[in-house]
């Protein structure tokens, strides 16, 4: 621990004095040798190295984003090389040099804080060890070794024995039920965090090498956490367990924000967008509009729940347009009567009939026809008796004795065509019959 402790001896005299400040702030609040006093700077501390670090937190998200896009290269990859594990991982790590992406890229945060971490736990170390550290010079170093948070002494493990921990002026149930509840927080909090991520902000379509590293960290950071915290100092187990508490809430601000692709998450986040934008006939605020604009981009690409965001809004009777707004959409009425967006209109279907009606209405029909056949067969009569008057009166040459032109007996002419033409066959002159068939 010293070698490791000399190694990150640059950034101990930086945090010894950020500590040093916070505690005459709170000192002057709360009093100098109190807990709060310096339980309050560690935790000040972290905010402070946190906000420090969200450049890199953006950083990681971007990663992240990029290793989201690419799994359905990923997907191709495994079953291409199915039965290959190999040349399945020469690919990736192909891929990931090809796109300059960094499946580790989760870590960074957590490397990031490891030199304040080591700073951090070689000042309480040296402050349980009555020796002097950075710039806290004696009079820290006692006001310090007499604060206690909750009756637990600011530099005492769970390791350690009854004459160090009375030498402190605790006793050990305090410092252990303390360091125990310390540690159970901090693994659990780092193991919420984990399956947060893993269950709400991944889309589980895909199953890729980091998911499975994901959901490894998910168990072995706790695990981790519990181990070796019983080994770190009560100002240790507070720095840890307030940078678990910040990276869970920001870690939730950013799911709930700015969900991945294809997650559960981003299903809820288009939910309430679409009731936002429903409520208000526009989106509010650079957020929302940079959200639609990236689904419309997408076009045919949307994934399922992006689809069912713009239908949504089309049966809402409004159109996402390409700049990330909304309008209303012409085809679709605008607004009900107490002014809140009104829903498309449903196409109404036919009413089907039952058997009775329509065998009555085919009837109906059937009657109809008959009528108008009945009349056209009456003025066709009268046309046919006023045609055979007319050619009654005409006198037309004498066809062949005993026979008509219409090859029937008699000697009136057109006496064969008019009874032809009543019973419904063919008009015009007619093969005369054999003679032996008179």
């Amino acid at each position: 621990m010293d070698t490791i402790a000399g190694f990150f001896s640059f950034i101990t005299t930086p945090v010894s004095w950020v500590i040093v400040q916070f505690h005459k702030l709170y000192g002057a609040i709360f009093g100098p040798d109190t807990g709060w006093a310096w339980g309050l700077s560690i935790v000040s501390l972290v905010i402070l190295i946190r906000i420090c670090l969200i450049p890199l937190f953006v950083k990681q998200i971007k990663a992240t984003r990029a290793m989201q896009t690419l799994q359905p290269e990923m997907k191709k990859i495994q079953e291409r090389y199915k039965s290959d594990k190999q040349r399945q991982s020469e690919e990736m790590m192909k891929l990931y040099k090809e796109s300059g992406t960094n499946p580790l890229s989760s870590c960074l945060p957590i490397l990031a804080q490891s030199p304040f971490f080591f700073a951090l736990y070689h000042v309480l170390n040296g402050i349980a060890s009555n020796k002097k550290v950075g710039v806290i010079d004696q009079q820290l170093l006692d006001s310090a070794r007499d604060a206690h948070i909750f009756g637990a002494p600011l530099a005492v493990k769970f390791t350690d024995s009854a004459d160090k921990v009375a030498s402190l002026g605790a006793s050990m149930t305090d410092v252990r039920v303390v360091t125990a509840l310390m540690i159970i927080l901090m693994s659990a909090s780092q193991f919420f965090t984990q399956r947060q991520l893993m269950t709400k902000n991944v889309d589980t379509t895909v199953k890729t090498p980091f998911m499975q590293q994901q959901k490894m960290l998910m168990y072995v950071f706790p695990i981790m956490f519990a181990v070796f915290g019983i080994n770190f100092p009560v100002g240790v187990l507070v720095y840890w367990l307030t940078t678990n508490v910040w990276t869970m809430g920001q870690q939730m601000y950013v799911i709930r924000q700015n969900p991945t692709p294809g997650s559960k998450a981003q299903a809820a986040y288009l939910e309430r967008l679409q009731k936002h934008i429903t409520a208000a006939g526009k989106t509010r605020g650079r957020g929302q509009t940079r959200a639609v604009k990236a689904i419309v981009a997408k076009g045919r690409d949307r994934n399922e729940y992006e689809r069912k965001f713009i239908n949504g809004l089309n049966k809402a009777g409004f159109a996402a347009q390409a700049d990330g707004t909304v309008i209303v959409s012409e085809t679709v009425a605008t607004t009900t009567e107490d002014g809140a967006p009104a829903a498309a209109p449903k196409r109404q279907q036919p009413k089907r009939q039952s058997k009775s009606k329509r065998q009555a209405g085919t009837a109906v029909s059937g009657a109809k026809a008959d009528d108008a056949s009945t009349d056209t067969a009456a003025s066709g009569g009268a046309d046919a008796k006023t045609s055979l008057t007319k050619s009654e009166e005409k006198p037309q040459n004498a066809p062949a004795k005993g026979k008509t032109a219409g090859g029937t007996k008699g000697g009136q002419p057109g006496q064969g065509t008019r009874s032809k033409a009543k019973s419904g066959q063919r008009k015009g002159q007619q093969r005369p019959k054999h003679p032996s068939k008179k």
